[in-house]
C-alpha cells in the first residue's frame, strides 16, 4: 500500500468514525456566547459582544467557532439561546450572560445539559458543578465598601436597588454588614432596570437624611437614582456597585457622579496599577486591542470579562484538548474539571485561582476602590 492509498483509508476510517464530519470539524471547539447586546443592559453587552469579535480564531491550540446571540437582557430569550447551544450547536462551553437574570437562566440549562457555563453576571447558582460566575463576588466587592465607609465615619446610609436578583443579592449582604459595622440602614427602596423616573423612591429617601445612599444597580440604569436624588437636595456620599464602573455610566450620570465611590477590578484603571501587578500586562494588551478599534475611552469593565473567559477557556483547552474529542461528554466535562483546577492565572481583572468551591476565582487582590474625578476614574485604594 502507498503513501495515499494509507491516508486515504485512514481518511475513510476518520469520517465513519465521527459520523461523516470532517478531520477539522471534529477538532473544532465550539463556544455558544449569549450577550445583552441590546435591552437595558446593552451599555454592558455590547461591549461583551465587541470583545468576541477581538478574539484569536484558535483556542488551546484548537479551531474555535463562536455562536454568538443577542438575549435582548431577557431571561426568557437568554434560556432559549441556551437550549439551541445545547441542542442544536452542540456546544462544548457556554459563555453567558450579561446580567444576573439572564445568566440564572442559561445556567439551568448548563447544569442540565452538562455544559461548562463561564457566566458574566456575579451570583450564587442553585448548582454550581457546571457553572462559573467569573465576575467578582458581592461579598468581595462589599467588604471593601464597608471599610471605605467605617473611615468616613458613616452613621446612616439608605438603599435603593434593582427590583431583581442583582437588588436582592446585595440588599442582604447589605443589611448584613451594615448591622456588623454599626451603620444604621435608614430605608430601602427598589426599582426595576427599564424605570424611567425614581422620584417617589428619591423622595423617600432623601425624607431620611442619610448620610450616603447605596446603590445596587448595572449599567446606565444605575445612574437614574443619583439623578434623581441631586435634583431633591441630597448632598451626601453615594456608593455604588461594580455593576456601574463603565464609561456609559459617567456619560448618562453627567455632574451627579463626582465623588462616587465604588469597587472594580483591575482593568478599568489598568495604567494607574503598579507595574509588579501581573495582571498590568494583561489587562492593557486588552485595553490596546479594544480601543484600538473602538476608539480611546472606550474600555469596559464588562468587555473585560468576556477577554477574560476567554483566557480561562484557552488555558483550560490547552490541557484538555489531546485527552478528549471536542462535542464529546468527555471533553465538556475534562474542560469543567480544567476550570475548576485553576490557579494563578492573570486576567484583566486580577489573578484568577478557583477551587471545588469557588467558581468565580477573584479574590481580594483582585479589586479596587474608585471614585469620579473631572469625569474620570481615578484609583482611590
Amino acid at each position: 500500500m502507498n503513501r495515499r492509498q494509507l491516508l486515504t483509508g485512514m481518511s475513510a476510517a476518520f469520517v465513519l468514525a465521527f459520523g461523516g464530519v470532517s478531520l477539522a470539524q471534529a477538532q473544532t471547539v465550539t463556544i455558544g456566547v449569549s450577550v445583552s447586546s441590546t435591552g437595558p443592559a446593552a451599555s454592558l453587552g455590547i461591549s461583551q459582544k465587541n470583545t468576541i469579535e477581538l478574539l484569536p480564531k484558535t483556542l488551546g491550540g484548537l479551531p474555535v467557532n463562536y455562536v454568538v446571540l443577542d438575549d435582548a437582557s431577557d431571561p426568557t430569550q437568554a434560556g432559549k439561546n441556551a437550549r439551541r447551544f445545547a441542542d442544536a450547536d452542540k456546544v462544548d462551553a457556554i459563555i453567558a450572560s450579561t446580567t444576573v437574570p439572564t445568566s440564572l437562566a442559561v445556567a439551568e440549562v448548563a447544569s442540565e445539559a452538562r455544559i461548562p457555563q463561564i457566566a458574566l453576571a456575579p451570583f450564587a447558582p442553585k448548582a454550581i458543578q457546571w457553572v462559573f460566575p467569573l465576575p467578582h463576588g458581592i461579598g468581595v466587592m462589599s467588604s471593601v465598601l464597608f471599610e471605605e465607609m467605617k473611615k468616613r465615619d458613616t452613621k446612616t446610609i439608605a438603599f435603593i436597588g434593582f427590583s431583581d436578583a442583582y437588588g436582592e443579592a446585595w440588599l442582604k449582604d447589605v443589611e448584613k454588614r451594615a448591622e456588623q459595622n454599626g451603620i444604621k440602614l435608614v430605608a430601602v427602596e427598589r426599582y426595576a432596570r427599564t424605570d424611567q423616573s425614581v422620584t417617589a423612591q428619591a423622595l423617600k429617601l432623601t425624607a431620611q437624611k442619610p448620610d450616603a445612599v447605596f446603590i445596587a444597580a448595572s449599567g446606565t440604569p444605575a445612574a437614574l437614582p443619583m439623578r434623581a436624588l441631586r435634583e431633591r437636595g441630597f448632598k451626601g456620599q453615594f456608593y455604588q456597585t461594580h455593576g456601574a464602573a463603565n464609561n456609559d455610566f459617567l456619560r448618562v450620570a453627567g455632574n451627579t457622579d463626582e465623588g462616587l465611590v465604588l469597587p472594580t477590578g483591575l482593568v478599568l484603571v489598568a495604567e494607574q496599577l503598579q507595574d509588579s501587578n501581573p495582571s498590568k500586562k494583561v489587562a492593557l494588551s486588552y485595553l490596546k486591542a479594544y480601543e484600538g478599534k473602538h476608539g480611546a475611552g472606550s474600555r469596559n469593565p464588562f468587555g473585560a470579562y468576556a477577554q477574560d473567559a476567554y483566557l480561562l477557556l484557552d488555558k483550560a483547552v490547552a490541557t484538555v484538548g489531546k485527552k478528549a474529542a471536542p462535542g464529546t461528554p468527555e471533553f465538556r466535562a475534562a474542560l469543567r474539571d480544567a476550570l475548576e483546577k485553576t490557579k494563578d492565572l492573570p486576567l484583566t481583572h486580577g489573578l484568577n485561582t478557583m477551587s471545588a468551591t469557588d467558581h468565580s476565582g477573584l479574590g481580594d487582590g483582585a479589586r479596587v476602590l474608585i471614585t469620579i474625578e473631572k469625569d474620570s476614574w481615578k484609583l482611590l485604594k
